[in-house]
Parts: structure tokens; C-alpha cells; sequence
């Protein structure tokens, strides 16, 4: 399948869930992130959950990342330029959903891309050679390109991966791991 094929497809499974499997499958992946051997960093990047797509709801993830003193960073969309700036969440960050529906920081510490050791990376499928499917706006495969080689970039998916996307860029960037509730993929 191509990748228009798997995102039409993908959305379509993500509607059919349940708000309980959701919850569920999302409590799940958090639990076997916590068997990855990537706790050893400071700063943390998380996508903000858009609830509206059904997305992973990273709210498990933000507790264990706060419940081990971590820094956590979280984006701002510019969509007339299709880049992210990173900000530091703190007790004073004030989120605000923008007109897409994404939670997003309206003040915050600014946060260089170089110091960013870990991205949680939002997508609706993946293959087993790490390649993902998002939501086709490039957002995130332009902020990967920015980040340092050694950072650890991990998958969140309620789906297992599919066999091969077949209209792979040069410029995706794949996955170093794949998290399911089922699943550790690595890459």
C-alpha cells in the first residue's frame, strides 16, 4: 500500500475505537516504554494528544517522564512554514488548542533542537524496517531531520506495523523504536 492508501486506512481504524480502548491501549504502551533502555536522559520531547483524531493519549507518559524528574519539551506548529519550536512544559505553561485542534504552548522556555535527547513521535501506521505514516504535513519528519543523529526517536501506535510502506522520501526519517500495547518494535 501506498502511503495515501495506509493514512485513509489508519484513520479509519483510529474512528472505530472506543474511548475505553483507547484509554486502555494508551496505559499500555506507556507500561512497556518503561522497558526501553532510554531513561538515562534529561530532555524529552511529547507530542500533546489531539483527542479529536483519537491519538495516543500521552497524559500516562507525561506522569512517568514527571515521576522521573525529566525535562519535558513540547511544540508550537507554524503551518506557514511547516516548522516546530520546542518549549520546556513547566508548572507555568499555559496550553491552548490552535484552530487545528492541536494542544499547543502559548508561553514557555524556548528549547534548542540539539538538546533534545528523546522524541515520542505521534503517526497513524509504521513498517517493519521503522518508516511511519503521519498525517502528511511533513511537521515531524522536518524536526527529526534537525536533531541530533543519537537522538532516540520512538513511535507511539495502537496499530501492530504493517509489512512495507512502498512510497518512502529520502527525507523520512525512521523510527528507532515502535511502541504498541503489545509490542516493542526496534529498528
Amino acid at each position: 500500500m501506498n502511503k495515501f492508501q495506509i493514512r485513509t486506512h489508519y484513520k479509519t481504524l483510529r474512528k472505530e475505537l472506543s474511548e475505553e480502548q483507547i484509554e486502555d491501549f494508551s496505559l499500555k504502551i506507556a507500561n512497556q516504554l518503561l522497558l526501553l533502555p532510554i531513561w538515562n536522559h534529561e530532555f524529552y520531547h511529547i507530542f500533546l494528544s489531539i483527542t479529536e483524531h483519537k491519538e495516543v493519549n500521552t497524559d500516562y507518559i507525561l506522569n512517568i517522564l514527571s515521576g522521573k524528574d525529566k525535562n519535558i519539551i513540547i511544540s508550537k506548529s507554524d503551518f506557514s512554514t511547516r516548522e516546530m519550536s520546542h518549549f520546556l512544559l513547566t508548572d507555568s505553561t499555559k496550553i491552548k488548542k490552535n484552530e487545528w485542534n492541536i494542544p499547543e504552548p502559548i508561553n514557555g522556555i524556548s528549547i534548542n533542537v540539539e538538546q533534545i535527547d528523546v522524541v515520542f513521535v505521534p503517526l497513524l501506521a509504521f513498517d517493519k524496517t521503522g518508516h511511519r505514516i503521519g498525517y502528511g504535513k511533513g511537521f515531524y519528519d522536518k524536526f527529526l531531520n534537525n536533531c541530533k543523529p543519537e537522538t532516540i526517536k520512538i513511535g507511539l501506535s495502537f496499530f501492530e506495523s504493517i509489512k512495507q510502506i512502498t512510497n518512502v522520501f529520502e527525507s523520512d526519517v525512521r523510527m528507532d523504536y515502535c511502541v504498541t500495547p503489545k509490542t516493542i518494535y526496534e529498528f
